[in-house]
């Protein structure tokens, strides 16, 4: 009897020093976040609600008024906005499914029985990821910029033109960019869900008959679904963050791409040269929450599909 009670004693005294365990443990995490992220994020929505006017004749300075939704308004009826969240959608839809796509296939390949050097391949694909942004865009410029550029002097060399930086074509130069520095960080991340498939189940397909590429599509593929999801949900979201590439390429002023080329343009040129913070926090408002909805849309896509 007594020692079911210093039992019982023991298990109640380890709940109640569970809860301050959990709270050690996650507590610098939360922390950080809340005031990385989540106090950034509410005193931008602060801020767009806000709008800077002058009063009198104006030797005071601009007073600072409540504005309500009114930037919003502006915001939602301001053609550069909607333009440059089209042009933001409309790379998304050209980048997200190719990345994704192209990573899917190296990660399979890596994974297959007919590739040998893998740990070679891991790190010449990863390569380009560890190239900061910033750099890879001022190289990338060089290699589109004519007169520059060795890749069109050989084009030119065999009768090709071709205007990297037009208005036509800028477009696919951006997803270019991207793709080629993040592609190895989503194979990376597909090819570790593809080394916990068990290996029985790829080599009882086999044994039933299948080849490569039927393994991969019907066995290897919907194992690592959740893989992809996570991948397709971070390459989404960082497609709505497109500012580096087209920032720096509008810097060197030989292409069609302007300084509100995309909302987080729009964004940087209302703070730091018109000094209207007002309308860059709601223009970033604004994507943080088209990003919301989109990651939200995935994950429950994800969910269903898991369900199923």
């Amino acid at each position: 009897m007594a020692t079911a009670t210093s039992s019982a004693r023991n298990r109640a005294a380890t709940r109640s020093r569970r809860p301050h365990a959990v709270l050690w443990l996650l507590g610098p995490f939360f922390t950080l976040f809340a005031f990385t992220y989540v106090a950034p994020m509410l005193y931008a929505v602060g801020l767009s609600l806000y709008r800077e006017r002058f009063t009198g004749t104006g030797w005071d300075g601009p007073q600072r008024v409540f504005a309500g939704l009114e930037n919003y308004t502006r915001a939602l009826t301001d053609t550069t906005f909607l333009t440059g969240t089209g042009r933001v959608l409309l790379y998304g839809l050209i980048y997200v499914p190719l990345c994704i796509a192209l990573a899917a296939a190296l990660a399979l390949l890596l994974d297959s029985t007919l590739t040998a050097a893998r740990r070679f391949f891991h790190t010449v694909l990863f390569l380009p990821h560890i190239v900061p942004g910033l750099i890879a865009a001022i190289v990338w410029v060089y290699l589109y910029t004519p007169g520059l550029s060795p890749i069109i002097d050989a084009l030119e060399g065999v009768g090709a033109e071709v205007d990297f930086l037009g208005g036509s074509t800028v477009m696919l130069s951006l997803v270019n960019i991207a793709v080629w520095q993040s592609l190895g960080f989503n194979v990376v991340l597909i090819y570790v869900a593809l080394r916990a498939v068990p290996r029985s189940t790829v080599e009882a397909a086999r044994i039933d008959g299948a080849g490569e590429i039927r393994t991969a599509l019907s066995v290897k593929l919907p194992q690592v679904r959740a893989a992809l999801f996570v991948v397709t949900l971070f390459t989404i979201i960082g497609s709505l963050q497109l500012f580096t590439e087209p920032q720096i390429i509008q810097s060197a002023g030989t292409s069609s791409v302007t300084s509100t080329w995309t909302p987080n343009m729009l964004a940087y040129t209302a703070a730091f040269n018109s000094n209207d913070y007002h309308y860059a926090a709601t223009v970033s408002v604004l994507i943080a929450a088209l990003a919301g909805v989109l990651s939200f849309a995935v994950t429950k896509l994800a969910h269903r599909r898991s369900a199923s």
